[in-house]
């Protein structure tokens, strides 16, 4: 994990307000920050083609998905986290705060070389904490690969390569396709 970006305890509420309107995004973890880099374009590419395929299937619905700026809250051992995914879809309808959500059903995380071992292992490990989360999907941006663990299997990883993902929280096919469109690999 990175250096803190700030040495002294900082309270839930001044890091709700500090995030408003930041230039840069911190995540939180028992009261220390950490800022968070930029990304790829193809980083930015895939979050865009998975919120474009997925966004109009959700009219007419109580979920909300979110892309790169809405934070989770988890607690944890009585410890605060607060975590940017890539994604973030919640069915709750009383799942609405302002800058956070509690009950995600889907999480998503495009890796990189800088943070692929924590979206591996601490996030993962922190996400499956979440009762109301039955899927979360680490998306390689340099190759076509999209690993999977979902609560109704154990939270054993699954790895997909080609044809399409599976999103059962919203019983769709999400295809291979459609995530990669317009990435070089």
């Amino acid at each position: 994990m990175p250096h803190p970006a700030w040495n002294q305890p900082l309270s839930v509420d001044d890091y709700l307000v500090g995030e408003d309107g930041a230039d840069c995004r911190h995540e939180y973890i028992d009261g220390q920050i950490y800022a968070m880099t930029g990304a790829s374009d193809r980083h930015g590419l895939i979050v865009g083609n998975i919120y474009a395929r997925l966004r109009p299937l959700l009219r007419g619905t109580p979920c909300q998905l979110f892309a790169n700026d809405m934070k989770v809250r988890l607690q944890i051992d009585n410890q605060d986290l607060f975590y940017y995914p890539d994604l973030l879809l919640s069915g709750d309808p009383h799942d609405r705060e302002t800058y956070y959500r509690t009950q995600p059903c889907l999480l998503v995380e495009v890796l990189s070389d800088s943070t692929a071992r924590i979206d591996r292992r601490e996030k993962r490990w922190a996400y499956q904490t979440i009762p109301s989360l039955r899927e979360y999907l680490l998306i390689a941006q340099n190759q076509r690969t999209v690993e999977i663990h979902r609560r109704a299997r154990g939270w054993v990883l699954e790895t997909v390569t080609e044809g399409s993902v599976r999103l059962d929280c919203l019983d769709v096919e999400l295809p291979l396709d459609v995530i990669y469109e317009d990435v070089m690999l």
